[in-house]
């Protein structure tokens, strides 16, 4: 915490002096915060913050103005960062992700947003070539959109009006989010950030949850339901992308996923009613700040990937 606290007041102090941002040009918003984990998100390396976004900042000189940055391929990849390098042999890399959403254009292209959560993670890939949204900048993309632009948010629910679906739609207007309810879609597309609350037997029927019954090569969550059962277990995979245990009854499942022809969308299931309550309870910045994903189980919130020995 001390080197949170550190970090941020150097970054205010270097950069946000009498209220001013890094960049040239008019201020564009309000600022911006940085923050650099590893091992998907399990580890925090760094955290800080920027008074104000101008018009010339971009994710890359965010970064820069905090952190010691090495890149490649005419500064369009990021090679390290604090002299913790990208390894092909043993595929590990650093990724970013702004608003929870990881970026289809380099650092130096990507220019920020006044509200903009950019989190840098530096982990393996081989269970998983993309992951393409994560949770961990609750309650963004809801708040702040992507790259400036705020998304309409559809709160699709299995049975509109239940407990868990109201939960949710109270989390995000707490957070300043106007959403509205309704059952599941058939349609949904680029333009519309979507919130599906329900059981794996009435989720897995939509084709943007289908890939989770087939691991994190296809689904980039690190969760699995299998088929048998009401609805099928809830198997909670490892770095490696192989089942490190299964969850138990009434365990709950918060995951994002995005895809090209879809905004992002966010799962809030279980195999059972119990378990979809306790996803919907855990919609807040204590249990999924940085996170990847997280399973909600009787004992705790477990951040996913399960790591050896933690939560």
């Amino acid at each position: 915490m001390r080197r949170f606290l550190v970090a941020g007041l150097a970054l205010l102090s270097a950069l946000g002096a009498a209220g001013c941002g890094f960049g040239a040009g008019p201020s564009v918003g309000n600022g911006a915060e940085l923050a650099v984990t590893r091992d998907y998100g399990h580890r925090i390396l760094d955290a800080s913050r920027l008074a104000h976004v101008h018009q010339s900042d971009t994710v890359l000189r965010f970064l820069e103005a905090a952190h010691r940055v090495t890149t490649r391929y005419a500064g369009g990849f990021v090679q390290s960062i604090d002299g913790l390098a990208g390894d092909r042999a043993a595929q590990r890399d650093w990724f970013f992700y702004v608003n929870g959403i990881e970026s289809g254009v380099g650092a130096a292209d990507f220019s920020l947003s006044g509200g903009d959560r950019v989190q840098w993670d530096y982990h393996p890939w081989q269970a998983a070539m993309r992951v393409p949204a994560i949770v961990g900048a609750w309650p963004e993309p809801f708040v702040h959109g992507y790259r400036g632009r705020r998304l309409p948010t559809r709160v699709e629910c299995e049975r509109p009006g239940s407990s868990a679906c109201s939960e949710v739609m109270q989390h995000l207007t707490r957070a300043g989010v106007v959403a509205t309810e309704a059952g599941f879609a058939s349609t949904a597309g680029p333009q519309l950030a979507r919130v599906l609350v329900g059981r794996w037997s009435a989720i897995r029927r939509l084709q943007v949850a289908a890939p989770l019954a087939q691991g994190p090569a296809t689904s980039g969550i690190f969760a699995r339901f299998g088929s048998g059962g009401a609805g099928g277990r809830l198997a909670l995979l490892g770095v490696d992308g192989g089942a490190a245990r299964l969850a138990p009854p009434g365990t709950g499942l918060v995951a994002a996923r995005a895809t090209s022809d879809q905004a992002v969308t966010w799962l809030i299931t279980g195999a059972d009613e119990q378990g979809v309550a306790r996803a919907a309870s855990a919609l807040s910045d204590a249990d999924l700040r940085y996170a990847f994903a997280v399973a909600v189980a009787p004992s705790g919130v477990v951040r996913l990937p399960v790591t050896a020995g933690g939560r």
